[in-house]
């Protein structure tokens, strides 16, 4: 638990001894399969991924366990970078797609019909 005043990590990395960058664990707090689920597919995507999974190790905890390991000893944590890069792009893209479909919708609710 963090101390008062100490902001509370998000993302931990956990890494055993002696394995190198390209085995990687990580510990995503206040998260569940929303971004898990999501995640994964954008990370596997990556030649470089060898593997990407997740578990979340209880339902009363709110935290997953993120693991990815690569080939050719690209770090973990380059693929992570830019999965949640790319993740957060397509959400952009939704957004932005859905908030120009109701700005036309309520357009078209405002004309008088012919």
């Amino acid at each position: 638990m963090a101390a008062e005043g100490e902001k509370k990590r998000i993302l931990e990395m956990v890494q055993a001894d002696g394995s190198d960058e390209g085995s990687v664990t990580f510990v995503m707090h206040d998260e569940d399969h929303t971004l898990g689920n999501s995640l994964r597919y954008m990370i596997m995507k990556d030649e470089s991924v060898e593997f990407c999974g997740y578990t979340i190790t209880h339902p009363s905890e709110s935290k997953i366990n993120f693991r990815i390991q690569t080939r050719d000893g690209t770090p973990a944590v380059e693929p992570l970078r830019r999965g949640l890069n790319e993740l957060r792009d397509v959400c952009q893209h939704i957004l932005n797609t859905f908030e120009a479909n109701v700005t036309e919708f309520k357009q078209k609710q405002e004309q008088p019909m012919e």
